[in-house]
């Protein structure tokens, strides 16, 4: 399974975040601070890499190295030497995207709707939801749920990872929809450190996955 942390700087420090995400194996980090303007952004987008870059990790071999994605800012991804960029639902074509980017940089983008997925382009994997309910989003938020959740892993042609209101107890009924994994804010806000965490979501979702 692939999990990826989305960090939110007013509930924890990115920084030290990453430290606890490397050594756990988390296979990507997804800086999510859309308020922060160009500079600052940058600095924290390098410390960040500097972080991945230094450490391999303790988690299983396919999540040795921790790559890191710029929401939505290409242009910072690019001058930062970030893995990756994240594009909004709204934001610029994946196509246009890989016309100035390297091979291996990594593109992702957020859908809502199978329709969405089916038209997401040329992307390496999508972030869907919200499935259940979260903080992170107002209480009228919609929610996709599990079944709108297996109707866009059915409909897309790239791994699909689950994000909103992800909890241990949520992540084998995820894995049973066919996605490839988890996005999380809240899931990895307050858990310290990370490594317990991580093992017991990657048990739960591999269990589900191998189940009849």
């Amino acid at each position: 399974m692939k999990i990826c942390l989305v960090t939110d700087r007013r509930r924890r420090d990115p920084i030290a975040q990453a430290r606890q995400a490397v050594e756990a194996g988390i296979d990507l980090i997804q800086i999510r601070e859309r308020d922060l303007e160009a500079g600052a952004l940058a600095a924290l987008v390098r410390a960040v890499v500097g972080v991945a870059r230094a450490g391999g990790g303790h988690g299983p071999p396919e999540s040795k190295t921790t790559r890191v994605l710029v929401n939505d800012r290409l242009d910072v991804a690019l001058a930062c030497g970030a893995d990756g960029v994240h594009l909004r639902g709204d934001s610029m074509a994946a196509a246009i995207v890989r016309l100035s980017t390297p091979q291996g940089f990594l593109v992702g983008r957020s859908v809502h709707t199978r329709e969405q997925a089916r038209d997401a382009g040329p992307v390496d994997y999508l972030i869907a939801g919200t499935v259940f309910r979260t903080e992170s989003k107002q209480e009228d938020a919609p929610l996709i749920g599990l079944d709108g959740l297996t109707a866009i892993v059915r409909a897309a042609s790239a791994p699909v990872l689950a994000i909103g209101g992800i909890t241990v107890d949520r992540v084998g009924g995820v894995a049973a929809t066919g996605a490839a994994g988890i996005a999380a804010i809240g899931l990895f806000a307050g858990a310290e450190p990370l490594t317990s965490l991580v093992e017991a979501v990657r048990m739960r979702f591999d269990t589900a996955k191998s189940a009849p």
